[in-house]
């Protein structure tokens, strides 16, 4: 890692890793400068998705050729075991698997079914109306062709916002500021950001922006030692502006690929708070108009219909562009997705499907969709 030179009074924590733990990079210290201005070029992030299980649980792992990564079932069943549980999945399982009649009754329980999975009066009603009104017209031989077209109309609503995020490298160091209410994952997702770009061969830059929540700092500086990304950083309590208005400068001095902020974890209901999200963006755009380039707000997947309303005020309050839905692996029912692609087209950028670091995939709709509702109900 080449050595940081500041040229701006800022407080920069970042920890070294163990020897024990990796060795020094020589090459990136013989190539010295060189290496900044020609970074390697960057997976995508379908590719890496793919790559997960296959890579060493290093920094910097060797490339594995496109032989050598997991088939297109492997894949899919990295998404199958988490999703495959949720409230939702459980429900249209349930209902499918008892080869039920095709009738009025059938869309009844649909409509139910998605309705208590949290996918949203607007978005069930868009669905089932399509359903009814294609079963009146005789469309459908039995249950079975029915599952199939509700399968159509669910992940024509995801293919949309089903968008990866799309990091310009003219716009060096390209920002993501993260935004979302307490304990939705944001940190974390941050710290699994930064791995996933760092094995793109980018170089990223972390800003601890959330200086009230207790230990946020050391979490965040604790991703950053695991990932040997370093942590711009001040003080407990510290202006949160501040912080990321140096780490920003930071990022800029040494040309950094990428710079990730973290924010304190503000409730959708308090407007000051709100207003200081907005403070941030007026800071940054002083050094840099376009910034940030990415508004990231993580969402709890298991908040369900409350998520809604926490996206229409963060996108009101910061000019969210893009989503992150976490925690679809625990208790969440899973139809939020739908919910919030119909509501507000917001790209869907990623899903958090497990607690390892290669457990946030990048969103794909076909295979969230598979997840949910497998080919295999349509047979009963």
């Amino acid at each position: 890692m080449p050595p940081f030179c500041f040229n701006t009074p800022i407080m920069l924590k970042f920890w070294k890793k163990k020897p024990s733990e990796s060795k020094p990079d020589d090459a990136t210290e013989a190539t010295g400068a060189a290496a900044q201005d020609h970074p390697p070029a960057a997976l995508p992030d379908a590719f890496l998705d793919r790559l997960s299980d296959a890579a060493p649980a290093v920094a910097e792992p060797e490339p594995v050729s496109a032989e050598e990564a997991p088939t297109s079932e492997d894949e899919q069943a990295r998404w199958n075991r988490p999703l495959g549980g949720s409230g939702f999945a459980r429900g249209m399982a349930s209902l499918f698997g008892r080869r039920p009649a095709l009738d009025d009754e059938l869309l009844d329980d649909i409509e139910t079914t998605l309705i208590s999975a949290d996918v949203g009066v607007a978005a069930t009603t868009q669905v089932v109306d399509d359903l009814r009104r294609r079963l009146g017209k005789g469309e459908f031989a039995d249950a079975g062709a029915l599952f199939r077209a509700l399968r159509t109309d669910l992940a024509a609503l995801l293919e949309p916002v089903a968008q990866p995020l799309d990091i310009d490298p003219a716009k060096k160091p390209f920002v993501i500021l993260t935004v979302g209410v307490n304990g939705v994952g944001k940190t974390t997702t941050i710290g699994k950001l930064a791995k996933r770009f760092s094995m793109q061969g980018r170089e990223v830059m972390l800003a601890a922006g959330d200086t009230f929540r207790a230990a946020a700092v050391e979490q965040l500086q604790t991703w950053g030692e695991r990932n040997g990304v370093p942590v711009v950083s001040q003080k407990e309590g510290a202006d949160s502006a501040s912080v990321i208005f140096d780490a920003l400068q930071s990022a800029r001095s040494r040309r950094c690929d990428l710079l990730i902020a973290d924010t304190a974890g503000r409730l959708h209901t308090q407007a000051g708070l709100m207003d200081e999200l907005s403070k941030i963006r007026r800071v940054m755009a002083k050094l840099d108009a376009e910034t940030p380039h990415e508004v990231l707000m993580v969402i709890d997947g298991t908040t369900g219909q409350n998520a809604v309303n926490q996206v229409r005020q963060f996108r009101e309050a910061a000019g969210v562009t893009g989503l992150v839905v976490t925690k679809l692996d625990g208790s969440a029912k899973g139809g939020v997705v739908f919910a919030l692609a119909r509501e507000f087209g917001l790209p869907i950028r990623y899903v958090g499907l497990g607690e390892k670091a290669d457990d946030l995939r990048a969103f794909v709709a076909e295979r969230f969709v598979e997840a949910m509702l497998p080919e295999s109900l349509a047979a009963g």
